[in-house]
């Protein structure tokens, strides 16, 4: 059996495949909203975070021989509990990640390692502030700029009830909160920056299939300053930015019986 670390539309689409192989397979998946999106096409799922210790067990218990590792981009913890998981267990993991994206140098663009770093620029401008990044670090966020007097913290994230109460908890007022679920057009990236009249737009690099390069191409053509949080560096050993080689690459693993 398989265990493939999902919640993508692109990860979901690969289990699909691999489904289609006629491997037993098991999705993960965090949220309830992500595990539904798996039983509308029939596909197995397992909801909750799972740390090392957790998704050891899950091995064990489902007999599993390969990590299939199609985590987002930036679910950084996710991607090093699975290849730990794989050593500990001594089985098989591979990791799926989509391409990334080439941005051209650009004096509103300003690319940084780290949340923590993203936020102390953030710190420095004026204006409103739009954060596209998300709730899990929501709170590295407005610990810098939630108090600052020249600076309108908005933040765009998944409708949930518990980012709405993240947000609540944090300081966000009701008024700057965009619950909506991408990925999203020019269009509407230009309709949000224009309501809100957005300064400073802060974003993660998660490649085309998360509509990143309409989200900062639209605003670099607005004049609004964008931030951008690149990649975590993780030693993922065996990768792939394809379905084609993914797969083939666990036939040949199911030929020598993983």
């Amino acid at each position: 059996m398989i265990l493939v670390l999902a919640g993508t539309s692109d990860a979901r689409a690969l289990a699909l495949q691999i489904k289609e192989m006629n491997i037993p397979l098991l999705t993960t998946v965090v949220t309830e909203n992500a595990a539904l999106s798996m039983r509308e096409v029939d596909l197995p799922v397992s909801v909750g975070r799972l740390p090392v210790e957790a998704m050891i067990e899950l091995v064990k218990e489902k007999k599993i021989q390969m990590i299939v590792d199609a985590s987002h981009p930036y679910a950084e913890e996710a991607s090093k509990n699975a290849i730990n998981c794989a050593e500990q267990s001594k089985i098989t993991y591979v990791r799926f990640e989509r391409e990334g994206l080439e941005f051209k140098q650009h004096s509103l663009l300003h690319k940084v390692e780290t949340y923590e770093h993203a936020a102390e620029l953030a710190s420095q401008k004026q204006g409103v502030i739009m954060l596209t990044t998300g709730s899990k670090t929501l709170k590295t966020f407005t610990d810098k700029l939630i108090d600052l007097p020249n600076i309108t913290l908005v933040a765009r994230m998944l409708p949930r009830k518990d980012n709405m109460e993240k947000c609540e908890e944090l300081g966000i007022q009701q008024k700057n909160i965009i619950a909506m679920q991408g990925p999203f057009s020019t269009q509407l990236n230009k309709a949000l920056y224009d309501f809100y009249k957005v300064n400073v737009m802060i974003t993660k690099e998660s490649g085309k299939v998360g509509a990143v390069d309409e989200k900062v191409e639209t605003a670099l053509e607005m004049g609004i300053e964008t931030i951008m949080i690149s990649r975590p560096k993780i030693q993922y050993g065996t990768k792939f930015s394809d379905f084609a080689n993914i797969l083939n690459y666990i036939k040949e693993e199911l030929k020598n019986g993983f």
